[in-house]
């Protein structure tokens, strides 16, 4: 993955590319992966760095979904639970289960939940991670000693998957461009190109660190720019009916002593109607989510004052020492792009996760919904549907047995640098090869100076920002640690990058202003 070469190839090309994907985030890279892989001639141009908006900001779950099957959504949560297992066969790397206890605090909770978490067990069949089964008060503590023990009456464990989000993307990029795909950062799509007949056959695009203007051939346009679809939508034409109502979901980070075990939580049902969740990740516990209709989408969205205390006063209702704002380490928000029409007014939480694939008079062809889990799946759906209609020679899908870069079924041996994969021993490298790149950046958090050159050369960082929030998650884990790591991380990048002091200096400054976003006042 070297930005230059990728630019490089866009410029020589005289061709048309079969396929430009417009968005890259987990829709766009996963589309990207599949076309690759079919041997199709694919360009990926994301106007940000790659996972900058939702695809960094889940709840970190490959998950089929229980909420889905209380609202009898069967034919997602089966389709969930089979990416589920796929995903976890081709990135063991960074997708691993993780035990849920849901905890039971009246008679009938036990049985209730414990049927339909049976029902769940046998959705998943083959796919399955682990049994269910019903727990009594002791074993319940045992596992979750911090939880409210006033009136429990015992728990019900079930089984899903764990994963990193923004690692998870970035490995797919890499993925995508092993297979042929060019992928490039910080490239905005400006406008159309159209054929004598109004069709779309290719874009405008801005290169925003030259500035330099590309004109792209395509025979097929994606736009897989999750709660943008829309805007780019409307550039092509600005009387299309919305498609997309965006839904925002946050969540607080709290020291590991809120939830020290390797057992997550599970609330079925909050006031706002959706499920909530306490997990431990990274060293961490992370607490969410809220589901609030938005009208104003941005790359940075910040939680909301009314969504931060009801994760607080929710999560204070079961655990024996309810968290206040001084615990909140660090706190992110998230856009979804549910299919509902642009209605801003409809109850979120109560929208399908399904995706959408939609294609515009001008043969622009849209895909959003969905979620991360079947990001596979709808990458396969996608692709099928735009080789159509390019008139592309038909060609298989080979993404189900497909491993994904980092593909490493023993990652744990790498400690703290699993989550690398197979790339885990040439971070190793680099930290013997010169101690300085061994240094930590911050004490509260584990990250090292080795992992800001490995991620400049090989992951297409470009700004202090990704690599903070995406290459590693510091600033969603601690932002004030991870505030204070900018500037070392300012000045090892542009030694990578080949910047001068300047740069450095607009970096730091640059990043403060996005961090803050992740700070709880108290």
């Amino acid at each position: 993955m070297n930005r230059q070469e990728m630019l490089s190839r866009v410029h020589h090309r005289q061709e048309p590319w079969d396929l430009v994907i417009v968005g890259g985030g987990s829709s766009g890279v996963g589309v990207a992966v599949d076309a690759a892989s079919r041997g199709y001639d694919v360009l990926l141009v994301e106007q940000s760095d790659f996972g900058k908006g939702t695809s960094s900001r889940s709840t970190k779950l490959i998950h089929g979904g229980v909420r889905y099957l209380q609202q009898g959504n069967i034919s997602l949560v089966m389709e969930s639970l089979k990416e589920r297992g796929i995903l976890r066969d081709n990135a063991p790397h960074l997708v691993h289960d993780l035990r849920f206890i849901v905890p039971n605090y009246d008679w009938w909770e036990g049985p209730f939940y414990g049927i339909g978490l049976k029902i769940y067990d046998r959705l998943a069949g083959k796919y399955g991670f682990g049994r269910s089964r019903h727990l009594s008060k002791e074993m319940t503590l045992n596992a979750i000693p911090t939880l409210n023990t006033d009136g429990l009456r015992g728990g019900v464990q079930y089984y899903d998957g764990q994963f990193d989000d923004a690692r998870l993307l970035i490995n797919l990029a890499q993925t995508a461009s092993q297979q042929g795909a060019a992928l490039l950062n910080y490239v905005g799509v400006t406008g159309f190109l159209k054929d004598g007949d109004g069709y779309v056959n290719g874009v405008t695009a801005r290169d925003t660190e030259s500035g330099v203007d590309l004109r792209i051939g395509a025979k097929c346009v994606i736009n897989a720019t999750g709660p943008f679809v829309d805007r780019l939508r409307q550039l092509d034409d600005a009387s299309v009916v919305p498609m997309v109502t965006p839904s925002q979901g946050i969540h607080l980070v709290f020291d590991k002593s809120f939830l020290p075990g390797d057992t997550a939580i599970m609330v079925p049902r909050t006031s706002d109607g959706r499920v909530m969740f306490a997990i431990p990740f990274h060293g961490h516990a992370m607490v969410g989510t809220t589901d609030t209709p938005v009208a104003d989408i941005s790359l940075d969205p910040v939680p909301k004052e009314e969504e931060i205390e009801f994760i607080l006063d929710t999560a204070g209702q079961y655990l024996a020492k309810a968290p206040q704002r001084g615990d909140v380490l660090s706190m992110f928000a998230g856009i979804r792009p549910l299919v509902g029409g642009g209605n801003y007014s409809t109850n979120t939480a109560a929208l399908s996760r399904d995706h959408a694939i939609h294609i515009d008079r001008s043969g622009l062809l849209t895909i959003t919904g969905g979620k991360w889990t079947t990001y596979r799946y709808m990458a396969e759906d996608c692709v099928n549907h735009a080789a159509t209609l390019a008139k592309l020679e038909e060609r298989p899908c080979v993404t189900r047995q497909l491993k994904i870069h980092g593909f490493h079924r023993s990652a744990d041996e790498f400690g703290p640098l699993g989550y690398y994969g197979a790339d885990a021993p040439g971070i190793a490298d680099l930290m013997h090869s010169d101690p300085a790149l061994g240094a930590q950046l911050d004490p509260r958090l584990p990250y090292r100076a080795a992992q800001v050159a490995w991620a400049v050369r090989f992951e297409m960082a470009r700004t202090v920002d990704d690599f903070l929030s995406r290459r590693t998650r510091s600033t969603i884990l601690n932002a004030r640690a991870a505030r204070a790591m900018a500037p070392a991380v300012a000045a090892i990048m542009a030694r990578e990058l080949d910047r001068d002091e300047s740069w450095v200096s607009n970096q730091v400054v640059a990043y403060e202003k996005i961090v803050r976003g992740y700070m709880l006042d108290t």
